[in-house]
């Protein structure tokens, strides 16, 4: 009976883990002679998957990432955890859901929530993060580019098991009024070296900014160094030029046909096409794993010269229909990863999590339950055992819809508020779908709306609930949702309270800078979190 199949893979999932896990790094040292991979992943922002030439994107202009899926693999049905940042990104570095994690909110019901500079929380002490379980196995980890998981002291990177640090905590909003609010820092590990707009140009009208530039030479200083000590590393490169405001250094404005994003796109491409050149050059390209993937759909909210493409997929960034959070996916290993291979595996961005773990030889925490699960089987070996894994689609804390196989069942389905619609945010521009893409909340629990995604990638077409098809569906999905809900722990969300008081008035290292300002009084209150 496939529904108690698939019911019986939810409720052993953890063993299967961490079967799955020895396995497959039996297998992985035996390739490697002993050696633990470098693992790099290149996280994007509100990149689209319809962004790529290699996915269609009609002016080609990724040449590099094109390349790179010819030299290893395309995975096609990947997705991210949340279609919002913050969440996603705390859910590739803890292979959890931001419901366990606590990256949502239950101010209001599904919610998406994040991480502006007047959030109180930020990433729980007590969740393990990626480069705390590398340091086993002797990795030096590196984040350059956006964090995103809390800007106070206690949440940035080099207190959650990274040791270097360039970039911000927050995204490059700006500039503001700095007595009213102060502009984002950037940090050189555990102190600032200045603010955006402000040592950190980026020039709103021209969409001029040398940041891509400046987190490229990071990188590459990363990695030389680290290849000159033998030390096997982790490389978390998360530049953010395509979240609006997009920026691009002078020699890649004006040079795209799709305006400033693409520009922002073109200069991106180039920056992996370095890095994985700079591997090759070092003699060091089979011995590091590389994961290139984006944070949550394009901002389709932010108009085209300021947001991407999500291909045939529904909607966008903020909602959890396909568009949302489907996204760009490619793995890179020469020698281990079968050239010009497309993979039609469901997966998500915690699967990195337990797959770089089984890379390294480290076995994942036993203490919790772990969403991601390890694709090595199906990245080295080409397996189909994981095809009928569940990927559930959150916002804030509801569960909003799950993907089992083909089929897609939603649970609830909103775009955003009809008040928000009518002043012109618009998720789904030019999408309007009748009694899917709702702007109340609409629950669907009794009778889901269920899209098979082979025939119908744009979930236009719900099954007919009078159809067998749809029933059979509906007991198969059924069992898996019954076992999550039975297995689920929220954690403690953190992201419920602001307060203008903790925004960055006066980072680590602003005194040696001259650049610390006065804080007002602490007031908090609940964050008012719209859709």
């Amino acid at each position: 009976n496939k529904g108690n199949i698939t019911a019986m893979r939810v409720v052993c999932a953890p063993t299967l883990i961490l079967i799955s896990v020895t396995i497959c790094c039996s297998l992985t040292e035996k390739q490697l002679n002993g050696s633990s991979p470098n693992i790099i992943i290149m996280l994007m922002d509100d990149m689209g998957w319809g962004d790529l030439g290699v996915l269609g994107q009609p002016s080609k202009e990724t040449p590099n990432l094109d390349a790179m899926a010819a030299q290893g693999m395309l995975l096609t049905n990947f997705y991210t955890a949340n279609p919002l940042c913050s969440p996603s990104r705390a859910a590739l570095l803890t292979g959890r859901l931001p419901v366990r994690n606590g990256f949502y909110t239950t101010n209001a019901h599904a919610r998406n929530a994040y991480t502006p500079q007047e959030i109180v929380g930020g990433i729980p002490k007590d969740e393990i993060l990626l480069p705390e379980m590398l340091k086993k196995n002797g990795y030096i980890s590196k984040i350059v580019g956006k964090w995103h998981l809390g800007h106070r002291p206690q949440y940035l990177p080099l207190e959650h098991g990274f040791d270097e640090w360039f970039g911000s905590p927050n995204c490059h909003f700006g500039p503001y009024n700095i007595s009213v609010r102060p502009n984002i820092p950037v940090y050189n590990n555990s102190e600032m070296i200045g603010r955006y707009f402000e040592d950190f140009k980026i020039n709103l009208r021209t969409g001029e900014s040398n940041l891509t530039l400046m987190y490229l030479m990071e990188g590459m200083d990363f990695i030389r160094r680290q290849t000159e000590a033998k030390q096997p590393f982790f490389l978390y490169w998360a530049a953010d030029a395509t979240h609006s405001p997009v920026y691009a250094s002078k020699s890649f404005l004006g040079k795209s046909q799709r305006g400033r994003y693409g520009d922002a796109v073109m200069e991106l491409d180039h920056s992996i096409g370095q890095i994985l050149s700079l591997l090759q050059n070092l003699g060091i390209e089979k011995n590091t794993f590389v994961f290139f993937t984006s944070d949550n759909g394009a901002a389709l909210m932010s108009g085209p010269q300021e947001s991407g493409s999500n291909g045939p997929f529904l909607c966008g960034k903020e909602t959890t229909f396909e568009g949302g959070m489907r996204e760009p996916a490619i793995a890179w290993w020469p020698g281990h990863i079968k050239g010009g291979a497309v993979s039609l595996q469901p997966a998500n961005v915690m699967d990195l999590f337990t797959t770089s773990l089984a890379l390294a030889g480290i076995s994942p925490p036993d203490d919790r339950m772990l969403d991601g699960l390890d694709l090595t089987p199906v990245l080295l070996n080409g397996s189909h055992q994981l095809d009928n894994r569940p990927i559930f689609f959150y916002r804030g804390n509801e569960m909003m819809a799950v993907r089992l196989g083909q089929y897609k069942a939603h649970y609830w389905t909103w775009s955003n508020s009809l008040e928000e619609f009518k002043d012109g945010v618009n998720f789904c521009p030019g999408q309007e779908v009748p009694g899917v893409t709702t702007h109340d909340q609409k629950e669907h629990t009794l009778q889901p709306l269920i899209f098979h995604l082979g025939r119908d990638p744009g979930e236009k077409y719900p099954l007919s609930v009078l159809s067998k098809e749809y029933q059979e569906v509906l007991r198969s999905v059924s069992a898996v949702v019954q076992q999550h809900r039975k297995t689920l722990a929220p954690g403690m969300p953190q992201l419920n309270m602001c307060d203008l008081a903790v925004m960055n008035w006066s980072p680590p290292g602003c005194e040696k800078l001259g650049k610390c300002l006065k804080p007002p009084k602490s007031a908090p209150w609940k964050c008012n979190w719209p859709h």
